[in-house]
């Protein structure tokens, strides 16, 4: 389990990026199944929100990593509207932390690098699945992959085109820990001229 502190805005890291890594690393050396569970909030170009769930696949000062079909639902909002939000939810710590930023495209040597690292099946599923496409059944799918399987048998898979990472850079993190009586602990930072304002919030 991960450890308690209390968060307060006088102890809070200066760097967000620095404090994002203390909490994160806490709970990836707990029981917790899948600390890198983020949910992403996108937006279309008429303001239209969606929400998902992804895997976050790195970070560092420079923002956080996903990867994902380019020409997915998720890919064409990014295109179209590149503001986003991040919430990390962890109900085993009653911890929570939440960025806005916009995002971008991470170079295409980068999404081949993270490519190579995946299983080979993981590999073949990037192209049997055309992402958010409606398809006619699970057999359909089923089909696709075998074919891949076929076609790739004995070599490197390749990475299709229409597949790579997104980083999200943050203007804005809350830090936010459940306290007794609803009276939860909320720090927030916000990018001013490149300096964080640390600001604590009402619960």
């Amino acid at each position: 389990m991960v450890t308690i502190n209390q968060l307060s805005e006088k102890t809070a890291e200066l760097n967000p990026f620095v404090q994002f890594d203390i909490w994160y690393k806490e709970h990836q050396a707990s029981d917790i199944s899948v600390p890198d569970a983020v949910s992403l909030g996108t937006a279309d170009s008429e303001g239209l929100v969606s929400l998902r769930t992804v895997l976050l696949k790195g970070y560092d000062d420079k923002g956080f990593v996903f990867y994902t079909n380019y020409t997915s639902k998720k890919g064409i909002q990014l295109a179209s509207n590149s503001k986003v939000a991040l919430l990390f939810y962890w109900p085993e710590s009653a911890r929570q932390i939440r960025i806005e930023g916009s995002v971008k495209k991470v170079s295409d040597g980068e999404s081949q690098a993270y490519f190579k690292s995946r299983p080979f099946e993981s590999q073949l599923s990037a192209w049997a699945s055309d992402q958010s496409s409606k398809i006619p059944d699970r057999q359909y799918l089923e089909n696709q992959y075998d074919y891949y399987l076929r076609k790739f048998k004995g070599k490197p898979v390749e990475k299709p085109k229409n597949w790579g990472g997104f980083r999200i850079v943050p203007e804005w993190f809350e830090f936010w820990q459940e306290g007794k009586y609803r009276l939860h602990d909320r720090i927030t930072y916000t990018k001013r001229k490149d300096k964080w304002i640390i600001e604590r919030l009402a619960p």
